[in-house]
C-alpha cells in the first residue's frame, strides 16, 4: 500500500443535525456543549498563550538551526482533517530536507530527516507551532489527533463522532502512540499504521469525543506534561481513557500493539 500526504481525497462532510425546536433535553445539552465550548476555549488561550511565551526562545532557536543547517521553509504544513470533516493545514517545524519523496509516515531514524530534523522529531518539538492552530481554533490544545484526509477516508463512516469535536495537539491516542514511529514495520510503514495502528487510535478517540469534560482536558494536560517532565510514557486504558505513568514494556502481539491498561 503506497500513500501520500500530497494527495486528494474526499472526505465526508459531517450533518450536524437540524436546528433544535422545543425539547427541553436537547436545549439543556446544547447549553451543557456551549458551555463547554466556551470553557475548554477559555483554557485553550490561557495555556496556548503561557506556552508560546516560555517556549519562545526555543522557537526561535529551533527556527534558526533549520535555516542554518539546510534550505527552505522553516515551517511544513500537511493538510488534515478538522472538526465537521473541514480540512486545514497543520503547522510543524520541517524536518525533512527538501524537495526528498517517500511515505506520508516517518520512521524514527527516517533518512529523509536533516540532524536538526531528527532532533525535533525524537523531542516532539516540532509540534511546538500547532499552538498557532489553536490560536485561529483550527486545532484545540486536547482533542482527537487530526488525521490525513486519506486514512480519514478509508474509514469515513467510524470517523463521524470523531470529527464533532475539534482536533488536538495532545489527547488520548497521542499519549497511547508517542513512540509511533518506533513500532511501525519499516518494510511498509502505511500498511503496517492502516493495519495495526490505526484502528486502535480510532477507538481512543472515539472514547474521548464520547466522554469528553473540561476536567479530562485538564487531565490529559497534566499527564502531557508528566510524561515531558519524567520522560516516562503514559498508560491509557482503553475502556476508561484512565491515565498514568506506563509502569511495564508495552507487548507488541500478533494482533498488534496493545494499549496497556493504567495501573489504578
Amino acid at each position: 500500500m503506497r500513500l501520500s500526504s500530497s494527495g486528494e481525497s474526499s472526505v465526508k462532510k459531517v450533518d450536524h443535525g437540524r436546528p433544535l425546536e422545543g425539547n427541553p433535553s436537547q436545549r439543556k445539552t446544547a447549553v451543557t456543549s456551549a458551555a463547554l465550548e466556551t470553557a475548554a476555549r477559555l483554557l485553550d488561550i490561557l495555556v496556548a498563550g503561557s506556552a508560546l511565551l516560555l517556549l519562545l526562545p526555543v522557537f526561535g532557536g529551533a527556527a534558526l538551526a533549520i535555516k542554518l543547517e539546510s534550505r527552505g521553509p522553516v515551517f511544513y504544513r500537511c493538510r488534515r482533517v478538522g472538526l465537521g470533516g473541514r480540512e486545514f493545514w497543520m503547522l510543524k517545524f520541517r524536518k525533512m530536507r527538501t524537495g526528498v519523496s517517500g511515505p506520508a509516515l516517518t520512521a524514527v531514524d527516517d533518512e529523509r530527516f536533516t540532524r536538526v530534523g531528527s532532533i525535533l522529531a525524537k523531542s516532539k518539538l516540532d509540534e511546538i507551532p500547532q499552538l498557532w492552530n489553536v490560536f485561529t481554533r483550527s486545532m484545540s490544545l486536547v482533542g482527537p489527533r487530526p488525521e490525513d484526509p486519506a486514512f480519514v477516508a478509508l474509514r469515513a463512516s467510524e470517523y463521524e463522532q470523531i470529527l464533532r469535536v475539534r482536533p488536538g495537539i495532545t489527547g488520548l491516542s497521542q499519549l497511547a502512540f508517542a513512540r509511533e514511529m518506533e513500532i511501525l514495520d519499516p518494510d511498509d510503514r502505511i500498511a503496517d499504521y492502516v493495519r495495526r495502528v490505526l484502528p486502535q487510535k480510532m477507538r481512543l478517540d472515539q472514547l474521548y469525543a464520547a466522554r469528553r469534560s473540561l476536567l479530562m482536558d485538564v487531565r490529559v494536560l497534566w499527564w502531557t506534561m508528566a510524561a515531558v517532565v519524567f520522560k516516562r510514557e503514559v498508560a491509557v486504558d482503553r475502556s476508561t481513557g484512565r491515565l498514568n505513568l506506563r509502569r511495564r514494556p508495552r507487548s507488541l502481539g500478533s494482533e498488534g500493539l496493545q494499549v496497556e491498561r493504567a495501573v489504578p
